[in-house]
């Protein structure tokens, strides 16, 4: 494990009861957000802590260090393995040496850190995105923003409580001729588009029966449950598997499914929708997952607008002649936006009328890194909110709102029904067993408090 200072030690006897406490607490008591700020100046550079940087988050780490106005001062993982491969990778990447802590809040105390980059497992996103709001610092989140829509409630208040700058992982938001794309849809280049299709596929293999094991020597097993109530571990979760188990994941919908109707709700300018859907399962394996792979989710905006997310986990045939992609069907014709940077004009015959590429060549199945050059566009947007107050591109308001689209999906699909939402703030209306889903429980003392 990587040694942490004494000033750090002292942190975390100041902020919990224990040494104990910290391990299995959340809150950090009698804390003062403020005293913990520091005012970054015009020739200043950002510095980031990175937490969860196994796979996804290493690609982050390095993102975010490539930048000239950015330093990574710290790296946070409860494998002590991931730690070690991180700053290792940092070193081609900038010329300071970064820190290495196991307890991202141990990070936390440091006036040094400006922004918290959150790629840990989903049921730590909200969770870690409010402790670092709580302790003053601007927060990148991968998406999903949230493990269930309560706690996208509470990101969106703390982001106005706080006052911080808080930008979610629709990386797409950013990119050039997405963006070009999207605005050909809003100013009515095909007419009044009333359907939306998105997808995603792969042909991941099964995970298997897992068995209970000892924790591995490098693995803090209580710290990575976090906020997750507790269970053994077993010798198939990590460091991927969980994503598809109900506990700590929110399965392909989430995971894929976000970014995709991301883009929908995004062209089609809507926010919250009147009916959803979903249908599906685990057909594929026999085996512990246990989120689907194959769904169709199905969203309805009142009586003249719906769009719909397909997710096959388990059989790789693309759609339209990409993996991953969205559609947008109006009066006068069709948008279609593959996996990468470009967008293709098509008339109601199917005849192609413009098309723009991007000679970048981009993985969307790539789980780690699909597009490096270009997410670095979402990375500068962000610093450029916080340097100058400029519009985020996909700030927690909009990431929430994408985020509830497909939990709502999860929602209908685990309880097998048809969900009547309310417009106006997509809250559930009149179904008892779904809104039991809206929220979830925590282990003892990690609930998340404004």
């Amino acid at each position: 494990m990587t040694s942490k200072s004494n000033s750090r030690r002292s942190f975390v006897k100041k902020t919990v009861v224990s040494s104990a406490a910290l391990m299995v607490g959340g809150v950090l008591p009698k804390f003062n957000a403020q005293s913990y700020n520091r005012i970054i100046g015009a020739n200043d550079k950002i510095r980031a802590s990175v937490m969860g940087v196994n796979s996804r988050g290493n690609a982050l780490a390095t993102n975010f260090a490539q930048q000239d106005i950015c330093d990574v001062i710290h790296i946070c993982d409860v494998d002590s393995t991931a730690i070690t491969k991180c700053l290792t990778n940092l070193q081609d990447r900038q010329s300071i040496k970064a820190e290495g802590f196991t307890d991202f809040r141990e990070s936390l105390e440091s006036k040094d850190v400006d922004v918290l980059v959150i790629a840990a497992p989903d049921h730590w996103h909200a969770p870690a995105a409010l402790i670092g709001m709580q302790a003053g610092k601007h927060i990148y989140l991968e998406k999903p923003c949230s493990h269930n829509p309560n706690e996208g409630e509470i990101l969106v208040q703390a982001a106005k409580k706080y006052g911080k700058v808080i930008q979610m992982g629709n990386q797409r938001r950013s990119w050039p001729n997405v963006i070009e794309g999207i605005n050909a849809v809003k100013n009515g280049e095909i007419g009044r588009v009333y359907f939306g299709k998105s997808w995603y596929t792969n042909n991941r293999d099964s995970i298997g029966v897992g068995k209970k094991a000892p924790v591995p020597d490098w693995l803090n097993w209580d710290l990575w449950q976090g906020p997750a109530p507790r269970k053994e571990f077993k010798d198939n979760l990590i460091h991927y598997n969980w994503h598809w188990h109900w506990h700590w994941g929110t399965g392909e919908a989430l995971n894929n499914g976000t970014h995709m109707i991301d883009l929908l709700r995004w062209g089609m300018e809507v926010d919250y929708p009147t009916k959803v859907s979903s249908n599906g399962g685990r057909y594929r394996y026999n085996d512990d997952w246990e989120t689907p792979d194959t769904q169709v989710i199905n969203l309805e905006f009142g009586p003249d607008m719906a769009m719909t997310w397909e997710g096959r986990s388990c059989n790789g045939k693309g759609v339209e002649g990409s993996s991953v992609g969205v559609i947008f069907y109006g009066e006068n014709g069709s948008v279609f936006i593959p996996g990468g940077n470009s967008y293709s004009i098509f008339d109601l015959n199917g005849e192609l009328i413009r098309e723009v590429k991007d000679n970048l060549e981009i993985d969307p199945r790539n789980a780690t890194n699909p597009a490096e050059q270009l997410d670095a566009f979402h990375i500068r947007n962000m610093f450029s909110a916080i340097n100058s107050g400029a519009q985020l591109n996909s700030d927690i308001d909009s990431g929430h709102k994408s985020t509830l689209l497909v939990q709502l999906g999860n929602i209908a699909q685990r309880t097998g029904k048809s969900l009547n939402i309310d417009s106006n703030n997509g809250h559930i209306i009149g179904d008892k067993k779904a809104k039991k889903l809206w929220s979830r429980t925590y282990e003892k003392g990690w609930e998340m408090k404004l």
